[in-house]
């Protein structure tokens, strides 16, 4: 299978007062530790950012993919529309995440392109509340998405309902990451601070 990924940055976060994209993180920027990290699973040149129109993204390697969201403010279906139509032709299936994620184990991106199987769509379940943005979608996915786009239907359960979606349980996935750390996205100042500590870095002025 022909692996590719698509990162969603969106635009600014409110919460957070600035681009999370652009969030130090040790050396690197949010984005920057991100692609690095699925970069140890998918080619570079198979990578997509999808940012806002007019985004200031960080310094990236040239192999990676650039795309814009279509709208802004229209949720990951518009992002993945936008990677989808950015990597045709290119590869099989993809794993979309979003930019927010600095302590995303790369064994737990192979783990949900391993149990995609022949379904249209893997995504980690918790109960009842999916993580779209830790799935793996098949490019076949697309029409859909445009489908829902165009019907102004934007939440991603509308596309796990319309097509054959294998649901994992996410505490199937701790055998790759016990903690479940890719699943922690950052909102919130003390969601920042809480994952530098984790990964034993220390906020930079202005950040803390």
């Amino acid at each position: 299978m022909r692996q590719g990924a698509i990162i969603l940055c969106g635009g600014k976060s409110s919460r957070m007062g600035t681009s999370k994209a652009l969030l130090p993180v040790g050396a690197e920027t949010m984005l920057q530790r991100v692609v690095r990290l699925v970069s140890e699973v998918v080619p570079a040149e198979n990578i997509v950012v999808v940012a806002a129109a007019e985004q200031r993204l960080p310094t990236l390697s040239s192999r990676i993919l650039l795309a814009q969201d279509g709208h802004e403010n229209r949720g990951p279906l518009e992002g993945l529309a936008a990677g989808l139509e950015r990597l045709a032709e290119r590869v099989d299936a993809v794993y979309a995440t979003g930019c927010d994620v600095p302590q995303l184990v790369p064994a737990f991106i192979e783990r949900v392109f391993e149990l995609l199987g022949d379904h249209d769509i893997a995504v980690p379940a918790d109960g009842k509340f999916r993580h779209p943005l830790a799935a793996v979608y098949r490019m076949s996915v697309l029409a859909h998405v445009r489908q829902l786009l165009a019907a102004n239907r934007l939440r991603p359960v509308f596309l796990f309902q319309q097509l054959d979606t294998r649901e994992i349980p996410i505490d199937d996935l701790r055998t790759v990451d016990p903690n479940l750390a890719t699943l922690e996205n950052i909102n919130r100042p003390e969601d920042y601070l809480k994952t530098l500590q984790a990964l034993g870095l220390k906020p930079t002025d202005g950040h803390n």
